[in-house]
């Protein structure tokens, strides 16, 4: 691994993300963390809300948020990732609906990760 690149510091991320590769915590904490890392953006929260109303699709999302579709599309990537948005195609068009089962599930993990309800 190499600290430094052409003669400057890593940056405070690459830092973190170096840390957190090598203290590797229990996976109960990764799970928590990686929802709690997506719902941690302000645009993706706008996406949630959006998607708590209805389903929509990736141009539903983009007007909503009033970015391109690229940028939509990678904030989905996260928000999928963490399970927290689902999709299925419909055609051409990328149907996209909130993750009501694990967004239930990682509100139950997390009272029990806090030890404010028992398992």
């Amino acid at each position: 691994m190499t600290v430094f690149t052409e003669g400057r510091l890593p940056s405070p991320a690459r830092i973190r993300s170096t840390i957190s590769a090598v203290t590797d915590p229990p996976p109960d904490l990764k799970d928590v963390a990686l929802v709690h890392k997506a719902l941690a953006d302000p645009t993706r929260l706008r996406i949630l809300q959006r998607l708590a109303e209805d389903d929509g699709t990736v141009t539903d999302l983009m007007r909503h948020v009033d970015l391109s579709q690229p940028l939509v599309s990678w904030h989905l990537r996260r928000l999928r990732a963490a399970g927290l948005v689902e999709t299925r195609r419909q055609g051409r068009e990328t149907i996209c609906s909130l993750g009501r089962e694990a967004l239930l599930r990682f509100h139950a993990q997390e009272l029990v990760l806090l030890g404010l309800e028992e398992d």
